[in-house]
């Protein structure tokens, strides 16, 4: 009965439990199974201690006790005797007749004093079967008798003095209708439930320090909250979340349907400058903004960012969890495997990928009814199709479904996808840099025969399915899309996709899980949402319309929601426009460009800056000729922002070697720029404090006119879309196609992909093609080398240049400072 009663609190369609046992099973273990908020009975000791509380609008009277209630009339000064009544009804009925005026007894049937209690009572209340041996006699004429015993439906009750008001038939019709009565209140509690909350956020406290400690200090002087207790703050529901430890859980996607009617908040998107090698803080602007509005303006928001991948974390980059004093916690789980999200789309890909080597390998040596009978094997004696192998036939034009029905020349259409090995696109996937897979020779073993192909491993979130993941809106959508993708040719030129490879099913069962956001918390105690964190160069390079999405109910109207794109404005900005938010539908508020003194100083002629090598005595010393010169890069990125409409607000990420002179030449360059408004930010080293001014901008920007728009129409030829890329944002001349790209081009145009988003794969570290042109370079051609296509995620991308896939590691990674404490099991020098 125990196990029962969990599965159903736990099954979301119930609302409400009421349980009809035999008495002798009505113990204080299976009352207490019920969840309070579903106890229809009202039997469970936190339903009992809110009656005895007195907390009428948060519990409920057990039937059989509202029912004695009902029919009990001007109780006071009247004596009322309980008698057999005993657990939770005897306390209930207690609590509510001495509520009323009654003076109370209680007496068990074989107490001794049970005659003389019987004779002085004006009322009694049977809670169990009268035993034969205690005579009807005692009790006094005239008294009121009402059984309310849990089998008082099926019971013969007879106290047999025609002169007593025996009300037990009375009883069992009545707690019927009381018990249906509670239905209805528990029903209505739960349509209030489902209904928007207000948030009632308790935010965590900080005490900078200066000089400011490593990331890895500040985060573990913060105790963050537990994350079922930042759930219910935010107005998350019991059953909308699976935890995942302490301090992180999963949000399910239900709900978007519960919230379906609330109003979305205003959208933010952070985005940034062209960077230094060393990164600008986008990720910290994002953090500090969010702990800015809530902890400090009492604003509700939400931060939502992509998952860091393992191999920069081991490598070169370290962690992704903002830093200073604006960062997410723990950052060590936030920067290791979180929630295996990224292990989820590894496992998927690599299953698609044995996928298209073992199909060729069976094609090849099999004849077309080997193949056939294989494909639709006998299965207790009966053959059938699946349902992915009927898709498939009603795609060829085949409308049959009995597989004993099919020609020679539809099995061997049916059996056969033919694919080209020199065609296939789909790569396998490890999440960390490793050069040596970069380019790998497949299929050396004996028991392959022979076919043997040239393949590579990309980084894990380089994969299509990562991609999809941060752009899908739904399960079902998630589905569709990745049995979209195109993983090769066939040697008819058509394109093969996972469905026909007849694997769709198993991969969404893999990324069942990794479609649901992770929430996490800021060290101020704010929430953030991580889910997702696609390849910035050949995807889009934003965190998940999902995460958005939900984020955007929770925080209410009047709240924000900021997310973050990678790399600098013309890349991750441009992406987050004409990909993340045609695929959302979701319309942007404002823009924070984040800017720098440092990389504004190498835009105007600075000496290069190289990751792990000390800064020249340019980025540390007071240069307004440098700055001035390499505002230029800041005005170029503000207009970009300006192509789609939005406001935006410049964020100059303050770093102590910044002169006053220096940062208010920027802030007043950017404003005449027509940037709406320009703030300096120091959230790095005293948090969301440090970000006041920022979000007061935000917010102002946020109330102003927006006229977004796309930069380009899908129905515009493909290579048309590149150009209007190339010369809007990145400033060419224009754009020259290699044969190869023009030949691909041709190719997805002519199977129907061409009205999709174009997706530039370039280098971040310029707004041209060349990383070592800084400022604002013009008169370029764009070379594209390249044309790929993800079907699934929606896009088509050229590569502009060489693009590399699969990171390497350094002469000294980060691993090197890496280290497990055996004792405290504390994760050391990741940051």
């Amino acid at each position: 009965i125990v196990n029962e009663i969990a599965r159903l609190n736990e099954d979301p369609s119930v609302q409400g439990l009421a349980l009809d046992l035999p008495e002798s099973l009505y113990s204080s273990k299976v009352l207490n199974a019920v969840k309070p908020e579903k106890d229809v009975d009202g039997l469970s000791d936190v339903n009992l201690g809110r009656l005895v509380r007195g907390d009428a609008c948060d519990c409920l009277v057990p039937p059989a006790v509202s029912a004695v209630m009902e029919l009990l009339e001007d109780l006071g000064g009247k004596t009322v005797l309980l008698v057999g009544a005993g657990g939770a009804v005897g306390a209930a009925l207690q609590c509510l007749l001495q509520r009323q005026g009654a003076a109370t007894m209680s007496c068990r049937w074989k107490a001794p004093q049970l005659r003389t209690k019987l004779h002085q009572a004006d009322v009694v209340v049977v809670g169990s079967t009268k035993p034969d041996d205690v005579p009807v006699s005692w009790i006094k004429p005239g008294t009121t008798i009402i059984s309310c015993s849990h089998d008082l439906l099926s019971e013969k009750h007879n106290y047999g003095q025609q002169n007593n008001h025996a009300a037990e038939n009375a009883v069992g019709s009545l707690a019927i209708a009381m018990r249906m009565q509670n239905m209805v209140k528990n029903t209505e509690r739960w349509i209030q439930s489902q209904q928007y909350r207000k948030w009632d956020l308790r935010c965590l406290k900080l005490q900078p320090l200066s000089p400011v400690p490593s990331d890895t200090e500040i985060s573990r002087a913060q105790s963050p909250k537990a994350v079922d207790v930042l759930a219910k703050e935010i107005g998350l529901l019991t059953d909308e979340i699976e935890i995942y430890g302490q301090t992180k859980a999963k949000v399910r996607l239900s709900l978007l349907e519960r919230l379906k009617d609330q109003p979305d908040g205003k959208y933010v998107l952070v985005a940034g400058i062209t960077p230094t090698p060393l990164g600008e803080g986008k990720s910290t602007v994002t953090i500090g903004l969010v702990q800015a509005l809530t902890a400090h303006l009492n604003i509700n928001s939400f931060a939502c960012l992509r998952q860091p991948s393992q191999g920069p974390t081991f490598g070169v980059k370290g962690g992704a969890a903002g830093g200073g004093y604006a960062q997410v916690i723990p950052m060590e789980e936030f920067n290791l495997h979180l929630t295996g999200d990224i292990h989820a789309i590894t496992a998927a890909n690599n299953l698609l990928a044995a996928a298209i080597d073992a199909r060729i390998l069976h094609e090849n040596t099999q004849s077309d009814k080997a193949l056939y009978n294989r494909l639709v094997p006998v299965v207790n004696g009966v053959r059938g199709f699946s349902a992915i192998q009927l898709a498939r036939l009603r795609r060829l034009g085949i409308n049959k479904a009995d597989p004993g029905t099919l020609t020679e020349e539809e099995i061997s259409k049916f059996a056969r996808l033919d694919i080209d090995p020199s065609t296939i696109t789909w790569q396998r996937v490890v999440d960390t840099n490793d050069r040596f897979l970069r380019k790998i020779t497949v299929g050396q073993a004996k028991t392959e025969k022979g076919f043997v192909r040239q393949a590579q491993f990309d980084i894990a979130v380089a994969s299509e399915i990562m991609a999809i993941l941060a752009l899908t809106t739904s399960l079902q959508d998630m589905k569709e899309r990745l049995g979209r993708m195109v993983v090769a040719n066939d040697k008819k030129g058509q394109p093969v996709t996972a469905e026909d490879l007849g694997v769709t099913g198993a991969l969404a069962v893999l990324m069942k899980d990794a479609i649901k956001p992770t929430l996490m918390q800021t060290l101020e105690g704010t929430p953030v949402f991580v889910h997702a964190g696609p390849f910035a160069n050949i995807a889009h390079g934003n965190s998940s319309v999902l995460a958005d999405k939900i984020a955007l109910k929770l925080v209410g109207e009047k709240g924000f929601v900021v997310t973050e794109a990678g790399f600098g404005a013309d890349i991750g900005m441009e992406k987050f426009f004409n990909i993340k938010c045609r695929a959302s539908g979701l319309v942007p508020s404002v823009v924070v460009l984040v800017a720098t003194v440092r990389a504004l100083k190498m835009h105007g002629g600075g000496p290069n800056v190289t990751a792990g090598a000390p800064l020249k005595k340019e980025y540390t010393e007071e240069n307004l000729q440098l700055v001035a010169d390499g505002c230029c890069n800041l005005q170029k990125q503000i207009q970009i922002t300006q192509l789609f409409g939005v406001p935006v607000v410049v964020a100059l990420n303050v770093f102590k070697t910044d002169s006053p002179a220096e940062v208010d030449l920027v802030c007043e360059i950017a404003k005449q720029s027509g940037a709406f408004d320009a703030v300096p930010c120091n959230h790095w080293s005293a948090g969301g404090k440090g970000a006041v001014k920022l979000a007061q901008a935000v917010e102002k920007a946020a109330s102003q006119k927006n006229s977004f728009k796309y930069l380009y129409n899908l129905e515009l030829p493909i290579v048309e879309k590149i150009r209007i890329i190339a010369q809007k944002v990145y400033g060419a001349q224009d754009i020259e196609l290699s044969p190869a790209a023009q030949s691909q081009v041709d190719r997805y145009t002519r199977q129907g992909f061409g009205n999709l988003p174009i997706c530039m794969a370039k280098t971040h570290l310029s707004l041209s093609h060349q990383p070592e042109r800084k400022g604002v370079p013009t008169g370029f051609i764009l070379p594209i080398s390249e044309v790929r296509a993800s079907i699934g995620a929606g896009f088509i991308y050229p590569l502009v240049g060489t693009m590399s896939t699969m990171p390497g590691l350094p002469t000294r990674p980060c691993f090197y400072d890496i280290d497990l404490d055996s004792v405290t099991e504390q994760v050391k020098g990741l940051f």
